[in-house]
């Protein structure tokens, strides 16, 4: 019996495979973690950098697209992201 697995294209440059880093978003024909780049564009390192630390494969396209996802899903779910207040 054969087991199907399909690849959910996510955007142009990002996808989820399950045969690819357990199925979490990577940027499509690398095994770069979105997030990974994700965190990188969160501390502030230049785009120029991420991409020459990911050897090219990783594109100003595909961070942008990343950034512009990950922003949308934000605005979608920021409810769950409330915290409650502190106490004074």
């Amino acid at each position: 019996m054969s087991k199907t697995t399909s690849t959910h294209f996510i955007g142009r440059y990002i996808v989820a495979d399950p045969e690819v880093c357990h199925g979490k978003p990577t940027f499509r024909g690398t095994r770069v973690l979105v997030s990974d780049v994700l965190e990188q564009v969160a501390s502030g390192v230049a785009w120029e950098t991420i991409i020459e630390e990911w050897n090219d494969s990783v594109t100003k396209d595909a961070i942008q697209e990343a950034v512009q996802l990950a922003s949308q899903a934000f605005i979608k779910h920021a409810d769950e992201f409330v915290l409650e207040p502190l106490a004074a």
